[in-house]
């Protein structure tokens, strides 16, 4: 066997190798998708018989059943918290992401550094404090008390997102636009964040989905039922005595849809804002 051949055969064995992998890790995500939309159109009572095998029949009333129970409010509740949360956290987040990487002055590095340690702030530890305090300004069971609180815990990762990115855009752009007469807050929002639209659509993805997704503090801070979120909203779905599971299953399925359809419009411009604000830091 002559050496091309030999090699060739090692890059094709590779090749094959790496696809297999893929396939299954592909198979570990795609699956339980599979999984919940096929059971999603099951009856309850051949969900329970059958947990694994594919209905005998589609019943897409279950997606009626469940947006009937009260999955349109809390659909609506979510969607409202969510771009509320999303437009102040990249607002708040790009100005402060700019200010860091651009100029210069007293206290910098530590500012920049206490904005990191709130990285490190776990959730269930302000748990009562938050609680405290929204009670206190009569914000308690509101939608404030979600939008202000995930703005505060995902502002330090959009801020790092974001400081990253702008890092790695040439000044000279902006000593272009200082000649033309434009001052700082003209060149950020005509220059900067025009052409900063893939970390903000990452930096919107990736809050986005934690403030879908976030599940104790609305549970804690919120107690009127017409103010529920989709997860608060899903739970309630069981019963002391009976669940149906099938309509469950439905609710999770259209509570998932907005994720990915997020992210399937956006997944360029999300890959792009990662991977252009990676070389520096």
């Amino acid at each position: 066997m002559s050496y091309a051949s030999k090699t060739q055969k090692n890059y094709l064995f590779k090749r094959i190798l790496i696809i297999l992998i893929l396939i299954f890790f592909a198979s570990l995500v795609l699956y339980p998708m599979f999984w919940v939309v096929s059971s999603s159109l099951k009856t309850n009572n051949e969900f329970l018989s059958d947990p694994l095998g594919l209905p005998d029949k589609l019943m897409f009333q279950n997606y009626s059943e469940a947006w009937a129970q009260g999955l349109s409010k809390y659909f609506i509740n979510s969607i409202f918290i969510n771009i509320v949360s999303v437009i102040i956290t990249v607002s708040i987040g790009s100005a402060c992401a700019y200010g860091l990487a651009r100029f210069n002055f007293k206290g910098k590095t530590f500012i920049f550094y206490g904005i990191l340690a709130g990285l490190l702030l776990s959730p269930q530890v302000a748990v009562l404090p938050l609680y405290k305090l929204l009670v206190t300004f009569n914000l308690y069971d509101t939608y404030w008390a979600l939008i202000l609180p995930y703005v505060g815990f995902r502002l330090p990762f959009a801020i790092f997102l974001m400081r990253s990115y702008f890092l790695s855009i040439p000044k000279e752009i902006e000593e272009s636009a200082y000649i033309d007469g434009c001052n700082s807050f003209m060149t950020f929002i005509k220059i900067i964040l025009p052409i900063s639209k893939p970390i903000i659509a990452s930096a919107a993805i990736v809050t986005s989905r934690f403030f879908w997704n976030e599940f104790l503090f609305a549970l804690i801070f919120i107690e009127s039922k017409s103010k529920y979120t989709i997860p608060i909203g899903l739970s309630n779905f069981r019963d002391t005595l009976t669940t149906n599971y099938t309509a469950m299953l439905a609710g999770i399925t259209i509570a998932a849809l907005p994720m990915i359809i997020l992210f399937i419009i956006m997944q360029k411009q999300f890959i792009k804002g990662l991977t252009a604000g990676s070389v520096k830091g």
